[in-house]
């Protein structure tokens, strides 16, 4: 499932080429994702010109005429993508809308799986239910080991599901929550509450350095995911624990060890994470 990392590698391959771009024309091959594209998109879309775009958690927000004509959303889901492609080039199996803009680049967006969704929102972005209640961003200064620790307190739960709560943090995902835990040195199987803040405080710092890695590779790709370029990414390389259960732990040498919480597999070291 593409995460944080990969959607933020999204939005910059296409942003430079969609900015500021009119929309001529869409073309839906298939409506029938997650949520049913808008059959009104077409109508909506035509003649506008795409703002800058942005991400809010794993969402892709592409406001036009300056927000004031509303703003498409977008979720990649478990195997979507979007990507530039020219005027003439086929489009494959799978490729189910495309913005044709004004220059002859298409915006055209992939999905297998159909479990993304591409949604139209009139009014404030912020009040959509989707994004109302979602936590502060990772990488930005809202987000520090001290709202991490606040929120732990009385919580039962094992910390890595406890990361993954997009109410707490967003975009930190199955992927680099496990990698973050790994790098701060804890057990992903202990109690939330029962962390304490000097953890937490590096724990923070191991969410951004994954997160900040990541982006910085054009995201993880193990099955599905390209980048808006139609590039790989490539942090799957650079992955400690994350699909390496029964390995050497890069670190010690110790065999990498496999546990399911909150039903999601988590590979750690038992050795270098307590």
């Amino acid at each position: 499932m593409p995460e944080l990392p990969e959607v933020e590698t999204t939005r910059r391959g296409i942003a430079p080429h969609v900015e500021q771009r009119e929309v001529r024309e869409v073309i839906v091959r298939q409506s029938r994702l997650r949520c049913p594209v808008p059959e009104d998109l077409a109508e909506r879309l035509v003649g506008t010109r795409l703002g800058p775009l942005w991400r809010r958690a794993k969402y892709l927000l592409m406001p036009v005429d300056g927000g004031a004509g509303g703003t498409l959303l977008c979720h990649l889901g478990m195997s979507g993508s979007l990507r530039m492609a020219r005027l003439g080039e086929l489009p494959r199996k799978h490729d189910h809308v495309d913005l044709v803009l004004d220059d002859g680049a298409i915006l055209r967006y992939h999905d297998p799986r159909r479990f993304g969704f591409i949604d139209w929102l009139d009014g404030s972005v912020e009040q959509d239910r989707r994004l109302a209640k979602l936590g502060p961003e990772p990488l930005s200064p809202d987000f520090d080991g001290q709202r991490l620790y606040c929120c732990s307190r009385r919580r039962r739960l094992a910390v890595k599901p406890f990361l993954m709560d997009n109410g707490v943090v967003v975009g930190v995902g199955n992927i680099y929550a496990a990698e973050a835990l790994f790098l701060a040195g804890i057990d992903p199987r202990r109690e939330a509450g029962r962390i304490s803040r000097q953890r937490y405080l590096r724990l923070a710092e191991a969410i951004r350095e994954v997160l900040g890695a990541a982006i910085h590779q054009g995201g993880t790709t193990l099955r599905d995911f390209v980048g808006g370029t139609g590039e790989p990414g490539y942090f799957a390389q650079r992955l400690n624990v994350y699909g390496r259960d029964g390995q050497p732990c890069r670190r010690c040498g110790a065999e990498l060890r496999l546990v399911t919480l909150g039903q999601r597999a988590s590979v750690f070291c038992a050795a270098c994470q307590r």
